[in-house]
């Protein structure tokens, strides 16, 4: 079986790809990534010369370079996403650019391949926020930052692709992944090192927004299990039921390093700032997948990782 896995060199790309080397031997893999500062080819170090895996430096949004690379391809998994709420804060550009049209781009080029499965990656943001209980997936979508907009977008274009041309989309709605090879400029790897050097940690408002946790080992897994049994034109969840405060992510890391909190320092509050993201996951648990790794776990391999 051939796959395509778009933004392969970014955070949970990267780590899909090792998965799937690691978890099937009949396997062709061919990772694009357009190597901007969230991707890195060290991200696939150790992987790169497998001769069941081939890299590609290209952009998503390349009518050309995506219809030939889908010629063999069996299924095609699209993580390529500019992903930074901030940055969209600052610019939507990029983010309607690359997660909207980037993912036109590729669903066009998948019409007539004969796909056994498109894969969409998207996340818990697409809902926007909920103070109580947690999002199904047939919840409406009330995303509150240009990131999640275009992401909602994306999701609505790969939906609209299974239901005109029965293209077989499966969309992943995940909450907030953490792990190895994740950009720096996300809370935990940030944390991680500036609690190191002993700088402080700057926390939006006051600390008490609510994120759901999965370690990226745990989520490659689940998007795995939905793209070889999940139904074509479906959404799925993937979430673990761990909730943490912001403020607690950052104790914890300080426990983890051997810092102070009195590096923990409150800033003024991002606009639009959710408070807290939550997600059903029976549709998933029906498929057979659950949760391996718990918080405590996936952290300290976490901190081990950026302190090396």
């Amino acid at each position: 079986m051939q796959y395509l896995v778009t933004g392969a060199a970014g955070f949970i790309g990267s780590n899909y790809v090792r998965y799937l080397l690691n978890a099937r031997e009949d396997v062709s893999i061919v990772s694009l990534d357009a190597l901007t500062y969230a991707g890195s080819k060290a991200n696939l170090a150790g992987v790169l010369d497998d001769p069941r895996h081939e890299f590609v430096e290209g952009d998503i949004r390349d009518d050309e370079l995506m219809a030939s690379l889908l010629t063999d391809a069996d299924y095609v998994l699209n993580f390529a996403a500019e992903s930074h709420v901030d940055r969209s804060i600052e610019g939507a550009e990029p983010f309607v650019s690359t997660n909207v049209e980037g993912t036109r781009t590729l669903l066009d080029a998948a019409l007539g391949a004969g796909l056994e499965g498109f894969l969409q990656v998207s996340t818990d943001e697409v809902y926007g926020q909920i103070l109580d209980g947690a999002f199904t997936e047939t919840d409406p979508l009330t995303p509150r930052n240009p990131y999640a907009a275009s992401k909602a977008g994306a999701d609505l274009l790969a939906m609209s692709y299974w239901h005109t041309h029965e293209l077989p989309v499966v969309v992943t709605r995940t909450c907030n992944n953490f792990g190895p090879r994740q950009h720096d400029e996300k809370l935990i790897p940030k944390f991680v090192q500036r609690a190191a050097e002993g700088a402080e940690l700057p926390l939006y408002g006051d600390g008490s927004n609510v994120r759901e946790w999965i370690y990226v080992a745990d989520n490659c897994r689940a998007i795995d299990q939905v793209l070889r049994e999940g139904s074509p034109g479906e959404i799925y969840n993937i979430g673990t039921g761990i909730e943490r405060t912001n403020l607690e992510v950052a104790e914890a890391i300080i426990d983890a390093v051997g810092g102070s909190d009195d590096q923990i320092t409150f800033v003024e509050d991002r606009p639009g700032h959710d408070q807290r993201y939550a997600l059903e996951t029976a549709k998933l648990e029906r498929l057979g997948w659950g949760p391996e790794w718990s918080f405590e776990e996936g952290l300290e391999r976490t901190v081990g990782y950026y302190l090396e």
